[in-house]
């Protein structure tokens, strides 16, 4: 598949800058999200779509008498909701979150919540003294993965080669249903034949859900860009620093211009937690 040129990305300064900037973090009090936003069990998940939307976050704890329960993700609205056709402002919220809650405390070493997050497939909250005072997303790692040697693997050795692409001229609405039924979180958008962009689940929430726009419309008015690619021999530290900067949580990675695979923020936690 051909890139378009300024599509393409020169990484050797990025590289540089890496081992120098990245902080090593230790425990999960310093990596955790402290501004946590909850829901309550009874709201629908069009509510909590909203709610996710305008904070540009992809989770909600759920609590009931006050105290957290469970979490409902972007994800869960993809694949529980939209991609089985169910009216997100018809489902509650207790119906689609996961529970019981995954659970950390704030002393523990990075390394375990990072084994925990791949045992248990989510997001940590974190409680002290029965007290919820923060979260950990797989966004929050590579914001402050240490340069350490399980960090020195290559990306290629935990991406994932199948991708999918979708033509600019793909509706939104379709686009959602097969995120959810293939269970990813983004698709890669061509505009004649060139790679153009990319549009995610987050996309979906702040763009459409947020505001009850209609999904009826082409996919390639919508798709973030320009799409941020890096080479597939670069390691999971350096991957970690790119989208810590970029501010992004999927890359692309090519080899010879060739789209060979990408690279999300869960694959890189589940590179360190080996």
């Amino acid at each position: 598949m051909e890139y378009q040129k300024d599509l393409r990305r020169e990484f050797p300064k990025v590289f540089d800058r890496a081992y120098e900037q990245m902080r090593k973090f230790r425990h999960v009090r310093e990596i955790m999200t402290t501004k946590v936003i909850t829901i309550t069990e009874d709201k629908n998940m069009g509510e909590a779509a909203k709610m996710m939307g305008e904070k540009h976050i992809g989770s909600l704890i759920v609590v009931a008498d006050s105290k957290p329960k469970g979490i409902v993700t972007e994800r869960d609205l993809l694949s529980g909701i939209l991609a089985l056709g169910r009216d997100p402002a018809k489902t509650n919220v207790g119906e689609a979150m996961s529970w019981p809650l995954v659970t950390i405390p704030p002393d523990a070493p990075i390394k375990e919540a990072a084994q925990i997050m791949m045992k248990r497939k989510g997001r940590l909250a974190v409680m002290e003294k029965e007290k919820l005072i923060g979260i950990v997303s797989a966004s929050d790692f590579i914001r402050s993965l240490p340069d350490v040697p399980e960090t020195y693997v290559k990306v290629e050795d935990y991406m994932t080669p199948k991708v999918v692409v979708v033509d600019e001229g793909e509706s939104v609405a379709n686009i959602a249903v097969t995120m959810g039924k293939e269970r990813i979180g983004s698709v890669l958008v061509t505009a004649k034949g060139l790679l153009k962009g990319i549009f995610t689940e987050r996309d979906l929430l702040t763009t459409f859900l947020k505001e009850g726009k209609s999904l009826d419309t082409h996919v390639g008015d919508y798709a973030s860009t320009p799409l941020v690619v890096a080479p597939a021999w670069i390691s999971v530290y350096e991957a970690a620093y790119i989208m810590a900067e970029r501010h992004i949580r999927r890359l692309p990675l090519v080899e010879e211009e060739e789209l060979v695979g990408i690279i999300t923020a869960r694959d890189l936690v589940e590179a360190y937690a080996k």
